[in-house]
């Protein structure tokens, strides 16, 4: 299964395709997708869209896994993430992806087992399970990476919970 992990964001938006075979995870291609603060915010808005798109196309990943949004005490950012969670949900669900969402949580829990795990222990895992030689940078990969990998470790659980109709 090929997993594409989102760490949404209208300046970096982090990004990270990894391909789960049984227990093992593989690195596919992970990096960010950055806007230029002076742009108009429709511009950053149809620049992710459309680079989220080439990453599909180029890729094509069975399923996406995005964070969701933390809210903050800056409602003016938080509206504005928001905004670049709904163009990146909306990119997969055109490029026939299905999307599961996970709180940051969940995600810290999946990866490190403690659901309050400190941003550090996150990166750790993901370059342990993932192989890497380097933790990836900037942060928002690391954790697009990290969504990647917590939606493969429930994936089957999803699944079967679906089989059985369980909710």
């Amino acid at each position: 299964m090929k997993i594409l992990g989102i760490d949404p964001g209208y300046a970096i938006l982090g990004y990270g395709v990894v391909e789960k075979t049984g227990n093992q995870f593989k690195a596919c291609s992970y990096g960010a997708v950055t806007t230029d603060a002076g742009m108009p915010m429709t511009d950053r808005l149809a620049y992710l869209y459309d680079s989220l798109r080439e990453i599909i196309e180029e890729e094509k990943p069975d399923a996406a896994s995005i964070e969701q949004l933390f809210f903050n005490t800056n409602a003016k950012t938080a509206i504005l993430v928001g905004q670049a969670r709904g163009v990146a949900i909306l990119a997969c669900v055109k490029g026939g992806i299905e999307v599961e969402e996970y709180t940051p949580l969940q995600i810290k829990q999946a990866l490190v087992g403690y659901g309050r795990a400190d941003k550090k222990q996150v990166q750790i895992m993901v370059k342990t399970i993932l192989h890497l030689k380097e933790i990836p940078r900037p942060d928002d990969t690391a954790d697009a990476l990290a969504a990647a990998i917590c939606h493969g470790h429930s994936a089957d659980t999803r699944k079967r919970f679906k089989e059985l109709n369980i909710k």
